[in-house]
């Protein structure tokens, strides 16, 4: 059993505002000499801004590569099993959530060491919480496929799920992909189905919508063409 923590660190949304990371988690952050991260610049720069008095030479950043889908999680845990507390960042909002680090930490549960999550910001429950669908019963799909055909079908799916189950449905894509998917969304979706967009979550633009899908064909210029967005429907009739 290792003494040591593996802290999970929530990074920014989008913006430099350090006002988004609680005091309690600046502070647990500011006592880590050790990272583990999904980008040595972005975690560095994040670092930076939450933490300027941080000297970086003092730190060490492991960078893990997200796209190795069989990586040797044990030495990336060096750090902890030698005794050092650690804490791992990913790019944007909470690790392990809709961003890799889930095998640091199934990794770090079976060396026996303490895991830590310390607050901060996700877009995913930021979106839920502003959409006014089901908080109760939701579920979260990632990126949805995207080849047409396939995506009308997922689409149509959960749409009967939210129906049928009562159930928020939340969703996720590349923001230049972002009208590709809301064209598929009005022309696939009953009109009377919700939809609801939240965009830059906690930035200057911040832009947030929930409107039936009728009501959304006549918005007009709608504000999400390369911005990261979140997409939410609900299905109540």
């Amino acid at each position: 059993m290792s003494s040591s923590t593996l802290f999970l660190i929530p990074s920014l949304l989008g913006n430099d505002d350090a006002g988004q990371i609680p005091e309690s988690t600046k502070t647990e952050v500011q006592k880590l000499k050790y990272f583990i991260v999904e980008n040595s610049k972005e975690a560095r720069k994040f670092l930076k801004i939450i933490f300027p008095q941080m000297i970086q030479q003092e730190i060490a950043v492991i960078e893990f590569d997200k796209h190795d889908k069989n990586p040797d999680w044990k030495t990336f845990l060096s750090p902890l099993e030698a005794g050092n507390d650690a804490g791992l960042i990913s790019d944007c909002g909470c690790p392990a959530v809709a961003d890799p680090g889930s095998g640091l930490i199934a990794a770090a549960h079976r060396e026996g060491i303490k895991i830590k999550p310390l607050i901060g910001p996700s877009s995913i429950l930021l979106a839920l919480m502003a959409s006014g669908f089901n908080g109760q019963s939701f579920i979260f799909h990632g990126y949805l496929p995207v080849e047409k055909k396939l995506l009308v079908k997922k689409l149509k799916q959960m749409e009967q799920e939210s129906r049928k189950l009562n159930q928020t449905q939340i969703f996720m894509e590349t923001p230049y992909r972002n009208l590709s998917l809301l064209n598929s969304l009005l022309s696939t979706l009953n009109s009377q189905t919700y939809l609801s967009i939240s965009c830059n979550l906690t930035c200057d633009d911040e832009w947030i919508k929930t409107l039936p899908v009728s009501k959304w064909k006549n918005l007009g210029e709608i504000p999400i063409l390369k911005k990261p967005c979140i997409f939410l429907i609900y299905s109540i009739h």
